[in-house]
């Protein structure tokens, strides 16, 4: 298991559901991301995201990408 404080960059399928978005993973379950700006235009798109583990399965995203 990832602890928190730890980098992380990885890929996967950005999803919204309802107000927050998700980052289905390429590895398997899921990231909610903390996100500065809102990429809606990325939204079921393949995408790699990098940022800060902040919780249990909680990303605040430096940025999010088209993978």
């Amino acid at each position: 298991m990832t602890k928190i404080g730890a980098r992380i960059d990885e890929t996967g399928i950005l999803v919204r559901d309802g107000g927050a978005f998700y980052l289905r993973r390429d590895a398997g379950g899921r990231y909610q991301l903390e996100l500065q700006r809102t990429p809606v235009d990325l939204v079921e798109k393949r995408v790699r995201i990098a940022g800060t583990l902040v919780g249990t399965e909680l990303v605040s995203a430096d940025g999010v990408a088209p993978a």
